[in-house]
């Protein structure tokens, strides 16, 4: 993320020193025990999409605690690891949506201007949320704000109640809110099936002269 325009716009955003607090608290953490993902892809969705090259913000709580699945993209697992419930549930709704996708890594979503962003950028093995409130809501928010100032519209796509309070952080009315319950298996049903914000998503882009992405690549 270093000399790119996130590093930029979040060093004038962020109180200062705060650059200095998070590398303070991944030196503590991943010296004490083993953290997803690996210590060089805890920015990636910063590093593979750029501020100015965001379309679409897909928010996530925090990486995946299992060996080898965190890639450091929300949702997002390499092709060899199994798909876990939350991304199997995704691509059942692209499949309704849009069509079938047979990969689980979604890099080329990434590449494509879609900001795979977690709330927390880190995770303990084996403990959910056990980086919450520690040191990453303020720079994941301060990511949000600076989507929210960007004057093109751009779409924020908010599963769970979890992302969907961060709705209070988007208030420029040309975007796009797409808000639904989670895709894991215990809410899916409740409204997160049949929602179709990956159509819904390319139709507002189309509508504003910006290319659609190709969510099956």
């Amino acid at each position: 993320m270093e000399h790119s325009k996130w590093h930029d716009l979040l060093k004038k955003r962020l109180p200062v020193g705060y650059f200095t607090q998070i590398n303070h608290f991944m030196n503590e953490v991943y010296a004490k025990g083993t953290v997803y993902p690996e210590r060089q892809n805890v920015f990636k969705a910063l590093s593979v999409t750029d501020y100015d090259q965001v379309k679409v913000l897909i928010l996530g709580q925090d990486p995946y605690h299992g060996a080898g699945q965190a890639q450091g993209l929300s949702f997002s697992v390499p092709d060899d690891m199994p798909a876990p419930p939350s991304l199997q549930n995704i691509l059942k709704e692209l499949a309704d949506d849009v069509g079938v996708r047979h990969h689980h890594d979604l890099t080329p979503w990434a590449e494509q201007g879609v900001l795979l962003l977690n709330a927390c950028l880190t995770v303990p093995a084996g403990q959910a949320n056990g980086h919450a409130n520690k040191i990453w809501e303020p720079f994941t928010d301060a990511v949000i704000s600076l989507l929210n100032d960007r004057k093109d519209p751009l779409v924020f796509i908010l599963w769970g109640s979890y992302a969907r309070k961060k709705k209070a952080l988007i208030s420029n009315p040309h975007h796009l809110v797409l808000e639904s319950p989670h895709p894991s298996p215990l809410s899916s049903y409740r409204g997160f099936f049949g929602s179709k914000p990956f159509s819904t998503t390319n139709r507002f882009l189309q509508e504003r002269g910006q290319k659609s992405i190709d969510w099956l690549r």
